[in-house]
């Protein structure tokens, strides 16, 4: 196995633990990973990120449900529509999305090159949720939730579509929709989007089934290493503080969304 072969399964542990830490923001850098350390084109890379981050937030989302944190209802009312619009994105949206997009004198954004740039700004807006400091809700357990539907369907619609174009999680912004349209507890929020990202991402990459060439071995593996990756995490949050620690790597986020969009202008 070559060094930077290693570096890429190196990465798929450290995802895994940033998610067992904070409870979210891991995904967003499942792609880079795939991309620059593995070598897999972006198309492949965002599909494979979908079954990772689903497959680890489907776990989390286990383990909270064990402790009453989820709500169900609120999670059902927030996926549907974000999964029927990450479904319809990989199956067709992505596919008709032309190998040239346009040029502009005389130097060509191709559809690999777009892919990237665009996943680099929802890495600027994630590590900007991530480094802004947090107005803690209250934390009332028993609070009525309240939904504003057609709020939540429009949410809905839009972290499916980017979920499905650039294959990350968009915990960034289910968790503020959940706060301010169904008035969930931070906590719960948190807990719930965990659910919501794993249903969403999980049917998402069914759209890719048809359409590419998935490596099930690699992508197992790949899978497996983030989930020990995932309790070595939740382990580790016993002595570390997650607060302090989620906007340490909203920071390496910021940075890694610079270093994508200068390496891929450099491409020209």
């Amino acid at each position: 196995m070559e060094f930077v072969e290693l570096l890429g399964f190196l990465g798929a542990l450290v995802i895994g633990i940033v998610l067992g830490l904070i409870g979210g923001g891991g995904s967003i850098f499942t792609v880079p990973v795939l991309v620059y350390l593995l070598m897999i084109d972006p198309v492949t890379a965002t599909a494979y990120s979908l079954f990772v981050v689903g497959t680890a937030s489907l776990v989390g989302a286990i383990r909270n449900m064990q402790k009453g944190l989820v709500d169900i209802k609120t999670a059902v009312v927030f996926a549907i529509p974000a999964f029927i619009t990450v479904y319809l994105t990989r199956m067709y949206a992505v596919p008709a999305i032309p190998d040239s997009l346009f040029t502009i004198a005389d130097i060509e954004i191709t559809k690999n090159i777009g892919i990237m740039l665009f996943f680099a700004l929802i890495m600027l807006a994630a590590s900007y949720s991530m480094i802004k400091d947090r107005k803690e809700s209250v934390e009332d357990e028993n609070v009525k939730v309240s939904y504003n539907y057609p709020l939540i369907v429009l949410e809905g619609v839009v972290v499916g579509f980017l979920t499905g174009i650039v294959g990350a999680g968009g915990g960034f912004l289910i968790i503020p929709a959940l706060v301010l349209l169904a008035k969930l507890p931070m906590k719960k929020a948190v807990a719930t989007s965990l659910l919501i990202i794993a249903v969403k991402s999980l049917i998402g990459f069914l759209g890719d089934v048809q359409n590419i060439q998935i490596d099930w071995s690699f992508l197992g593996v790949f899978t497996l290493i983030s989930i020990v990756g995932i309790f070595v995490g939740i382990w580790l949050s016993n002595f570390i503080d997650g607060k302090r620690l989620r906007k340490g790597f909203g920071w390496f986020v910021l940075i890694m969304g610079v270093y994508i969009i200068a390496k891929e202008f450099s491409s020209f």
